[in-house]
């Protein structure tokens, strides 16, 4: 399952594994009341972020491609559209899935998997083109995380994962002006992480997490507590600590252990898959006493350069992260309010 709208703030990270969302993982924890901090607001943290807020959305977005442009989807009748704003991309029966959305350049990529489990990989220059292009159907056993590593562009490509056995790994690319598929088998089961590093740990774990260097065959080795629950990134790892209660606190650190930190208490979760985004902003929900009724939660942002945390929203509904953006809901269904902050300009 590969959900279109990005995930409830109330629950524990989903914990991603093939092209299925896993929940669970982490003990159950109580919903806690937030400490009564005083933290500063985005305007005051990063007063030259662009931000936006944003009424009558028109789409469920999967990607904004800056504070004021979405892409996303829009169901009419038995089609799904993949809409630029109010511009049409592509159309789709309603049981098939746009996915992975990123940008580089100007070329908008995304997947598209139909209601039989078929993913194809397409792309669309948002200058000025009208007609999207399949890049390839030879997708492979492709492996989606959840992550905005799904897709990976370096080198003029589009890289992904897929399984090739129960001990091997394909990392596939393409040309982004098409042509044969690329091939190259990494032995055990990896995910893609920053380019070109992979990761064995795809979706939290405890014990050992290693990062391969697919360029150089480097491998990093990062050992985790008993109590711990770590996911990592080449640049830093966000480990849970648990105790017998449940989640005691959120750390960040280094692969190697070095720069330890807490950056957050109990009752505390990560909102969203990936670690750090940017190197930089640990993204994090706080549950509120009636979360589990209203689906809101607090959203906050640890900044690891200044070891800030800010806080977004004291009721957020929905929230995701992708190429640097990050994004969020707040009111109702009937009356959906959408924030943005670029996170590239803080």
């Amino acid at each position: 399952m590969k959900p279109t709208r990005a995930p409830r703030l109330g629950l524990i990270v989903a914990l991603l594994a093939a092209v299925a969302l896993l929940a669970g993982g982490l003990p159950d924890q109580k919903s806690a009341t937030p400490p009564a901090v005083t933290r500063p607001t985005p305007a005051q943290a990063w007063p030259q972020a662009a931000r936006a807020d944003l009424r009558d959305l028109g789409l469920d977005p999967l990607l904004f491609l800056d504070a004021t442009t979405p892409v996303g989807t829009t169901e009419e009748g038995e089609f799904l559209r993949l809409m630029l704003k109010d511009r049409q991309i592509r159309r789709l029966p309603a049981s098939a899935r746009f996915d992975n959305l990123t940008k580089t350049g100007n070329e908008l990529l995304w997947t598209e998997t139909s209601e039989d489990g078929r993913t194809e990989i397409w792309a669309f220059d948002t200058t000025g083109g009208n007609t999207p292009r399949k890049l390839t159907a030879d997708t492979g056993n492709i492996l989606l995380y959840g992550t905005q590593y799904d897709l990976v562009v370096a080198d003029g490509r589009v890289h992904w994962a897929a399984a090739d056995d129960d001990k091997a790994t394909e990392i596939r690319s393409i040309a982004l002006t098409g042509g044969p598929v690329g091939k190259h088998v990494e032995q055990g089961q990896w995910a893609l992480s920053a380019w070109p590093w992979l990761t064995d740990d795809v979706g939290g774990q405890a014990g050992e997490i290693r990062l391969r260097d697919m360029k150089t065959q480097e491998t990093r080795t990062i050992t985790a507590g008993p109590a711990e629950w770590t996911m990592c990134s080449p640049a830093w790892c966000r480990v849970m600590v648990n105790s017998a209660a449940g989640l005691a606190r959120i750390d960040l650190m280094r692969p190697d252990g070095s720069e330890r930190r807490r950056i957050a208490g109990p009752g505390t979760q990560a909102a969203v898959n990936d670690v750090a985004v940017l190197d930089r902003f640990e993204i994090l929900s706080e549950p509120r006493p009636d979360s589990d009724l209203t689906g809101t939660a607090g959203l906050i942002v640890h900044d690891v350069r200044t070891g800030t945390t800010v806080t977004l929203s004291v009721a957020a509904d929905l929230a995701a992260s992708r190429d640097g953006m990050l994004w969020w809901s707040t009111g109702s269904r009937e009356a959906t309010l959408w924030h943005t902050l670029d996170l590239r300009t803080a």
